[in-house]
């Protein structure tokens, strides 16, 4: 039995190992965007290395917004949608530990760049969703096992505070 602790272990192994996600700001009316999130201490809060010309950016200014993340793992095992608050936050100390070459690629200036943005996104709530194979779900059901009862407890809703 997969419990809800389990699914939230799993979503924060999955970010840290895959690292992309579509966010977006929930009440903008505009698309989502997909973003690298890097975790720093095996949970978050995530951060998104960006420019200040990023759509989010803009929206966001120096405030505080609602924001969703949807993670889908390169395997198909997992997906969630997660809610939290979104912010710019150039902290110094984060941005040295996190700044790699993938990182730096992106930023002529490097670390001073001034177009460089830093965003904290605080995953707070998540729904989780794991995904057994096709292959799994058709041997469950010639088992004569009932889908709907197999896969019930592998889907939680997650207080990742």
């Amino acid at each position: 039995m997969t419990t809800s602790k389990d699914l939230e272990l799993a979503l924060w192994k999955g970010i840290e190992h895959d690292r992309t996600l579509m966010i977006g700001l929930k009440d903008s009316g505009d698309h989502m965007r997909p973003m690298t999130a890097l975790i720093d201490g095996g949970k978050g809060p995530l951060w998104i290395f960006t420019s200040a010309d990023n759509g989010i950016v803009e929206q966001l200014g120096d405030g505080v917004a609602s924001a969703r993340a949807c993670y889908a793992a390169k395997g198909h095992g997992l997906f969630a949608c997660i809610d939290g608050p979104i912010r710019v936050d150039n902290d110094e100390n984060v941005i040295d530990r996190l700044w790699n070459p993938f990182i730096a690629a992106w930023f002529e200036g490097g670390k001073q760049d001034t177009k460089l943005r830093l965003l904290r996104f605080d995953a707070e709530h998540a729904h989780v969703w794991q995904n057994e194979s096709t292959l799994m779900a058709g041997i469950h059901l010639l088992l004569g096992h009932d889908p709907k009862k197999t896969y019930a407890d592998k889907t939680a809703e997650v207080d990742l505070r």
